[in-house]
């Protein structure tokens, strides 16, 4: 069995926002294509039509969950397998429960891919909805050992089948970041859980040693105005630039233009942005929160810090500037460890997860056996 000839129904978000989940739903779409399955999407963030809908509390919502369960059951009646990008909290009631049983009643196996970093809280009010849901799908699959293990605590199972990263879109830069004029990057939304402030008071510290350090933050969200207010503060205006949104090819030059990046979230599962960095041969200093040390093995292909510390994250960045050997094993080591990401690695997991489901294993239910 291959992917050639199979119905695939995936069902998730596509930008824009351009956020991780949208851009892997994307991507998977044209490498599956690639292989020869067809493939339709059921996108679960399309706009509202008409236009106007969107500017109505509550009611907004039926405008787009109908023509998405519509969509579902048009779309499960003609799959081969559906693959369902899932979320925490409302965003799996409203979309992931309602396509497994969609598909259930269609008698389509749909396969489980849940990527949100808020796992654990979600599990801990939800876990008992969450297995009579899942008992009706074909498998859970997760992008890491971090997931696996937090389902495996509410007795769900799941196999692991990581991000994917496109080494022929990041790439090291032909020629070095020049070591007097230091440039660090965060690639993350502007939201408070990714902790954007800590990352410009890492920059004044390490602008104590390196006073031609500057940081750029490539991301929108609604803590633009106060990290704006905040590098006023601390008089890093000038060398605090907030890039927004960046498409895709404008994000590999940022990656190449880079001396480190910083990650400095409080809660995390398997970021892409990390995965880009690596696969661009730019350091990555990040706080060792959920699945990041799955990811990221301190020492060897990253500098792992506790979160909400400026000042350890500052320190781990001085590292790695000021040790030229230290920065050449991250970078090396990282070039290796991305390649476990690959498509060419990915793609037997994922295809043995199809298989399961279309053929009915006894892993269907993702749930433990008693």
């Amino acid at each position: 069995m291959s992917f050639a000839g199979m119905r695939i129904g995936l069902v998730g978000p596509l930008a824009p926002p351009a956020g991780g989940m949208a851009l892997q739903t994307a991507q998977l779409a044209d490498l599956l294509r690639g292989e020869g399955a067809e493939v339709e999407i059921v996108q679960t963030n399309r706009p509202y039509q008409p236009a106007w809908a969107g500017r109505l509390p509550v009611i907004r919502a039926w405008f787009r969950l109908l023509p998405y369960l519509w969509q579902l059951w048009t779309v499960a009646g003609r799959s081969t397998v559906m693959h369902m990008m899932a979320n925490s909290g409302w965003s799996w009631h409203l979309f992931a429960a309602p396509a497994i049983w969609m598909a259930r009643v269609r008698g389509t196996p749909l396969v489980v891919n849940y990527r949100g970093g808020g796992a654990a809280s979600f599990l801990q009010q939800s876990a008992p909805s969450v297995r009579a849901t899942m008992r009706r799908s074909a498998g859970l699959i997760v992008p890491s050992g971090f997931l696996k293990q937090v389902f495996a605590e509410h007795a769900i199972s799941a196999s692991v089948v990581p991000n994917i990263i496109n080494l022929s879109r990041y790439k090291p830069a032909q020629q070095a970041v020049p070591a007097s004029e230091p440039h660090l990057i965060v690639t993350r939304n502007l939201e408070d859980l990714y902790d954007n402030a800590s990352a410009i008071r890492a920059l004044a510290i390490v602008r104590e040693r390196h006073p031609q350090a500057r940081l750029t933050l490539a991301g929108t969200g609604p803590e633009l105005a106060r990290l704006q207010a905040l590098a006023g503060e601390l008089g890093l205006a000038d060398v605090v630039r907030f890039a927004g949104r960046l498409e895709r090819e404008a994000m590999a030059g940022l990656y190449q233009s880079a001396s480190v990046m910083l990650n400095p979230s409080l809660t995390d599962n398997m970021p892409n942005s990390v995965l880009e960095a690596l696969a661009s041969g730019v350091p990555v200093v990040s706080t060792d929160v959920g699945g990041v040390p799955y990811l990221l093995e301190h020492e060897r292909t990253g500098l792992l810090v506790k979160p909400a510390q400026p000042a350890e994250l500052a320190a781990a960045v001085l590292r790695v500037l000021d040790d030229a050997a230290l920065r050449q094993r991250l970078v090396e080591q990282g070039l290796a460890e991305v390649e476990r990401y690959t498509w060419a690695r990915v793609a037997p997991l994922l295809l043995q997860s199809y298989q399961q489901a279309c053929n009915g294993s006894s892993t269907r239910s993702g749930l433990k056996s008693a």
